[in-house]
């Protein structure tokens, strides 16, 4: 009751009203946020332009508004601007400063999460994959390299985010300074230091910077730092009033802020699929209102991504495609019953729009579209990887290389017969993360990391051998963000280790972006075969043109692995078997009205016989998960 009662003071806050011009600040006396001068308290949820067409975006954040939300959160992945070192890229689905003006027309203030760690389910963090040229960078710390990288960078995002400061007569209240950096194993202050300085430098110094960390006092402790507003994050199985005592313990004046109240939870591959209760978000929410503390719902709205990413914690797992989250808005922006419980939750405390919520965009079940075999990928290597292969001894990374994502061909010959099974072997668990192995041509089996480091094959003497690996995103939380793709260690045959590589970078985003294999389809169609092709083939389909360019989910029943290409874009992974997700989200912009829709699967162990894939009007991202 003693703690309960000092909240009471919260009511100052709520009733001293104090005329002013444009600022955004901390009041410490009366603990909480002044916005011109008056009291504030936002309620906001997280929305990543990174992964919402462009197209979308203004549907998106007008339903926040309608929900009653006042501010929004967004994070801003360094990977996704800069991708190639030193090449920055704003345009199109990335126009970072778009977003934040489509946000202002419709009244929204936000909370900008600029890094340059994001977390977020995001490839590394949303840090580039380029730092780890640097074989033995210290990410997230006062490195030398890795400072002077985040420097170059920051340089240029910060300018583009100043005019948009809400002093400055744009939207953003409030910045945040790294993430959730007190989970991270550095506990770096010198790091921590050096980007304040960047902040300010760049921002001004009456910028409100803030951190967020975990409700544990190490990560309270090792994540803030004096001159950054120390707030807290955490979900609905935790006590409110024990959580923000310990963000009082680090902020003894201020508002309370939870920056990251968990809606819902992310799918790792073999997951059930997420669920959060709405009844127990909303009682928590009206909760954390009624102490007048700021809540920032995470995540609020998320859906297309083709990026990949992954967690480790006693082993590697790799995450869904699809980040619907079990949202207050679905991966296709479409309300739910938990949005509509959250906004009745809202306007207990605050006025909010009135009016009906926009309605769902809208689904159509275009049917099944039958495909057919391109071919296998190793007999497509001269349009794959046009330049062809690097030599080396022993395998090199996708680092190494420079192919930061994706898949690598490594292809050398047997030593030896093997008129027996032989064991192929990752003493090392050295495969990041999967290898699908093939002599001659034919699928013999795969590695896969921390999980299959041995597999059998076959074959005679010189005989190819083609191991085809793929990246299935690098760990994006923890202490193993540092995480290397390709064949790091070498590969033994029996008692021999395998030399003399030919490595081929593939380039297939590229390729199925400047159109293949379609405008190449007279050289394709062979026979049809009798059984359906193992390891990895490329497959192609024509989805027919009706006059309708709305949101599709895509099914690939029987399918087992692999990924799929619309109309030259990536939309992601499948893998029905292993689950939770059964369909993968294709935004009606992505869909022509009047030309063909050229559709490109990868499939990497085995099509079905019936070759065929299903466009439907609705998402399954809740069938059981089991195992490949």
């Amino acid at each position: 009751h003693d703690f309960f009662n000092q909240f009471i003071k919260i009511s100052f806050c709520q009733l001293r009203s104090v005329s002013g011009g444009r600022s955004f600040s901390i009041d410490y006396k009366h603990n909480c946020f002044l916005k011109d001068a008056k009291p504030f308290q936002y309620i906001s949820g997280s929305i990543h332009y990174s992964r919402i067409p462009r197209y979308y975006w203004k549907d998106r954040l007008v339903k926040m508004y309608m929900a009653g939300l006042n501010a929004i959160q967004v994070y801003v992945p360094w990977n996704f601007h800069e991708a190639v070192q030193g090449v920055f890229n704003f345009t199109g689905d990335r126009d970072l400063e778009h977003f934040l003006d489509l946000a202002n027309q419709t009244g929204l203030l936000v909370i900008l999460r600029p890094g340059p760690y994001i977390c977020a389910e995001w490839e590394m963090g949303g840090l580039p994959a380029w730092l780890l040229q640097k074989p033995n960078i210290i990410l997230r710390s006062a490195d030398t390299d890795y400072v002077q990288a985040v420097s170059n960078w920051f340089a240029v995002l910060l300018p583009k985010i100043k005019p948009w400061l809400y002093v400055n007569g744009g939207n953003i209240i409030t910045v945040q300074v790294e993430n959730e950096y007190g989970s991270y194993f550095a506990c770096d202050y010198n790091y921590m230091r050096h980007l304040r300085t960047l902040f300010r430098l760049f921002l001004g110094e009456d910028t409100v910077l803030f951190t967020t960390d975990g409700n544990t006092d190490r990560e309270m402790t090792c994540g803030s730092l004096e001159g950054l507003y120390a707030t807290v994050d955490f979900g609905t199985n935790n006590n409110v009033t024990e959580a923000f005592k310990r963000q009082r313990r680090f902020e003894p004046r201020g508002p309370l802020v939870n920056s990251e109240f968990y809606t819902g939870w992310l799918d790792h591959w073999g997951d059930q699929h997420a669920v959060v209760d709405a009844q127990k978000v909303s009682r928590v929410l009206a909760e954390m209102l009624s102490m007048g503390a700021n809540v920032n719902m995470y995540v609020s709205l998320n859906i297309l991504i083709t990026s990949s990413r992954a967690d480790h914690d006693t082993r590697f797992r790799s995450v869904v495609t699809s980040y619907d989250y079990d949202a207050p808005l679905s991966e296709a922006g479409d309300p739910t019953e938990k949005l509509v419980a959250i906004r009745d939750v809202i306007k207990q405390f605050r006025d909010i729009p009135s009016g009906p919520m926009p309605p769902p965009t809208p689904k159509f079940a275009y049917g099944f579209v039958n495909l057919k075999k391109v071919g296998n990928v190793s007999s497509l290597l001269n349009t794959l990887s046009p330049l062809g292969p690097v030599e080396s001894q022993y395998p090199l990374t996708f680092e190494e290389m420079k192919q930061y994502y994706g898949y690598m061909l490594y292809r050398t010959t047997l030593p030896r017969d093997l008129s027996q099974p032989t064991p192929l072997i990752s003493p090392l668990n050295g495969v990041h993360d999967r290898a699908y192995v093939s002599v001659n041509g034919v699928f013999q089996g795969l590695l896969e990391r921390d999980t299959a480091l041995v597999t059998n094959i076959s074959g005679r003497q010189g005989d190819t051998v083609d191991v085809l690996v793929e990246n299935m995103g690098r760990v994006n939380f923890g202490s193993k963000i540092n995480d290397y793709k390709g064949l790091l260690s070498h590969l033994i045959l029996g008692k021999d280790v395998l030399t003399d590589w030919k490595i081929y970078p593939l380039d297939i985003d590229g390729a199925i972006a400047g159109g293949w294999p379609h405008s190449d389809s007279q050289k394709y169609f062979p026979a049809p075969e009798k059984e359906p092709s193992l390891g990895p083939v490329f497959y192609m389909g024509t989805l027919q043109p009706n006059g309708l360019a709305w949101d599709t989910f895509l099914r690939l029943n029987e399918w087992t692995k692999g990924q799929v290409w619309i109309n030259g874009v990536n939309l992601g992974r499948y893998w029905p078997a292993r689950g939770p997700q059964q369909t993968l989200y294709v935004p009606g912009p992505l869909l022509s009205t009047v030309l063909p829709n050229y559709i490109t699967v990868l499939e990497l162990e085995g099509a079905p016989a019936h070759q065929r894939v299903l466009f439907m009007d609705r998402h399954q991202l809740s069938a059981t998960a089991g195992k490949s």
